[in-house]
């Protein structure tokens, strides 16, 4: 029935993804997710499993990674409006260290891919924001490991408003840089 728009980031493994979105006067049906059109565009993940969360205005989560256990997650704003970022891990990449972000909204029913060897987080703009994400592989406790959201070797370009004060776990608080980092 639908088909996406695929649209590769300028770091290779990173992909924006927007489905065809069926509106009438009633409201809109979307697929948010077909495996024979993610096939057809080249996409071939498996998922394993769907996590959702709801976080408020200010709430910045990330970023976070699996050490031995990476995930490639499919990401999206069910509610809200979020700036998601991924951060390239992949020592062998020419853009090891690189970020790539994307606003990502309740309206714009765009869709984040993030291959394994990424860091990921995101930061709450709306008031709230319920986000949603399929993963490739398990949850694996104690695999987790992070990076700095404001490390300045990665220097990523958060939008956060002169007004708005961050709300983070300690964990989050406490992560390191890129140079103390897991590497993939």
């Amino acid at each position: 029935m639908g088909k996406i728009k695929v649209t590769p980031c300028e770091i290779e493994g990173l992909y924006v993804i927007e489905p065809t979105v069926f509106k009438d006067e009633r409201g809109y049906f979307v697929e948010t997710y077909n495996q024979k059109d993610f096939a057809e565009a080249g996409l071939n993940m498996v998922f394993v499993q769907d996590n959702q969360s709801m976080s408020v205005r200010g709430v910045l989560r990330g970023l976070h990674y699996q050490k031995q256990f990476p995930q490639g997650k499919l990401v999206r704003v069910i509610s809200g409006r979020v700036f998601d970022v991924a951060v390239d891990l992949r020592t062998s990449s020419k853009t090891y260290g690189k970020w790539v972000g994307v606003e990502l909204t309740a309206e714009n029913k765009k869709q984040f891919y993030i291959s394994e060897g990424f860091a990921h987080g995101f930061l709450v703009l709306s008031e709230e924001a319920e986000f949603a994400y399929k993963v490739t592989d398990f949850y694996h406790p104690g695999d987790e490991g992070g990076l700095a959201y404001n490390d300045p070797e990665i220097g990523v370009d958060w939008p956060i408003p002169e007004d708005m004060e961050l709300i983070m776990s300690e964990k989050d608080k406490k992560w390191g840089g890129l140079a103390e980092t897991f590497k993939f």
